[in-house]
């Protein structure tokens, strides 16, 4: 019988145990200061380039860890330091992942190594989906991309909001429809090289948490770009929009995947990975805490009250690591989320963490409430799990539509 383990190996223990220093090391000490300022913080990035963190081998040799635990593992340690900063790390790997799910093979060796930079001048990159009037809604997405034949080359307008590193990115991945009668099965993403005419920043965010990575709108006025920057070809594009039409003709329903939700579906996991790094962060503050606060003339975790509440803390932790990493194991393994186990993963680490954040604070009383300790911003931090890459309430509609396969709305 094959051997069962949950127990990472020594290679996984090593690279886990090198983010982790460079979380307490590097990330940490930074933490508030870039919360403060709201500023991506790049001389972070530019240290986690030089010691290849921030780097497409890094993330290549995690991503295709054959377990699939490389990137959760790796999403856990960084964002247990600081979520602001960790997604100024990571938040190319949106983009870079949009550009593996859709592009060809030439388009992945092209754009990707560009999204990093390297160390001496580290770039980001940027994944530009969600409108201002499309955000759970992508089927009402209004940018539009218009083929020009006469010179092979794609015209896009309008513009999208809440972007991770969205008008300072040197790539940026736009996802635009091209046929709007087959809905959201009409949608297509593009590359905009860097320096492209017509693509400008628009408003730049003041948010509540993870306010070390910039977050703005993009906007896209005539911008063209080489008919090489559709991901994935024309050919597959034409291909994929005749079925969508004979489907629509026949009133087949079955469901084709767009392109912004292939991106999301590989990502949902990564992201409940992030949302475990933050609840086990606050977890651990609370538990150190409670052990060296006194009270009455004993520690506070001497309560029940106390006690219980960290018990269960550290248990729905556990839980959701296991969702997280079970729907990892299963994308790496090529098994179908047919329970919609990518989106549990998500729901469920988001959940638990605005939740383990906010015992946090009440287990720390007034300090917690405090910006002198960490647990302040780590709630607020943990509030946009719930909320991007699909909230909690569109992953509960994916999953209660998988289990039962009816449509619900």
């Amino acid at each position: 019988m094959a051997e069962f383990t949950l127990e990472l190996n020594d290679d996984q223990k090593q690279v886990r145990d090198w983010l982790h220093g460079f979380a307490a090391d590097v990330i940490r000490p930074a933490a508030s200061e870039w919360d403060e300022r709201e500023e991506t913080p790049w001389p972070v990035i530019q240290e986690a380039a030089k010691v290849g963190i921030y780097s497409l081998d890094f993330y290549a040799q995690q991503f295709f860890d054959p377990t699939g635990l490389g990137i959760p593992m790796a999403m856990e340690e960084l964002f247990w330091g600081d979520a602001g900063i960790a997604l100024s790390i990571v938040g190319t790997g949106l983009a870079a992942v949009g550009v593996l799910a859709n592009g060809t093979e030439e388009q992945i060796g092209t754009w990707i190594p560009q999204m990093y930079g390297d160390a001496n001048d580290v770039k980001v990159a940027a994944f530009c989906s969600s409108e201002p009037d499309a955000g759970s809604d992508v089927a009402s997405m209004r940018t539009r991309a218009v083929y020009d034949q006469a010179k092979d080359e794609w015209v896009l307008n309008g513009t999208k909001t809440w972007a991770t590193n969205g008008g300072i990115a040197n790539v940026h991945v736009v996802v635009a429809v091209v046929d709007a009668e087959v809905g959201s099965k009409g949608h297509a993403s593009f590359i905009v090289p860097p320096d492209t005419p017509g693509l400008s920043q628009g408003q730049k965010f003041k948010k509540h948490g993870i306010r070390a990575s910039h977050t703005a709108e993009v906007v896209l006025e005539d911008v063209r770009v080489p008919g090489h920057c559709l991901l994935g070809g024309k050919e597959k594009l034409d291909q994929r929009l005749a079925r969508a039409h004979e489907r629509a003709a026949s009133g087949d329903g079955e469901r084709v995947k767009n392109a912004a939700m292939a991106t999301f579906e590989a990502s949902r996991p990564a992201v409940g990975a992030m949302a475990v790094g933050t609840a086990r962060a606050a977890y651990e503050v609370a538990l150190d805490y409670a052990k060296t606060r006194t009270q009455f003339g004993r520690p506070i975790i001497d309560n029940q009250g106390v006690a219980f509440q960290l018990a269960d803390m550290r248990t729905q932790i556990d839980a959701a690591r296991l969702l997280v990493w079970r729907a990892s194991w299963m994308a790496a393994a090529g098994k179908p989320f047919e329970s919609a186990e990518g989106s549990m993963s998500k729901l469920y680490a988001s959940e638990t963490a605005k939740k383990v954040t906010a015992q946090a604070i009440q287990i720390l009383g007034g300090n917690g409430f405090t910006r002198e300790y960490p647990v302040e911003r780590m709630h607020r931090d943990a509030a946009i799990y719930t909320i991007f890459e699909g909230t909690s309430e569109i992953q509960r509609l994916v999953i209660a539509r998988t289990l039962s396969g009816m449509p619900i709305r």
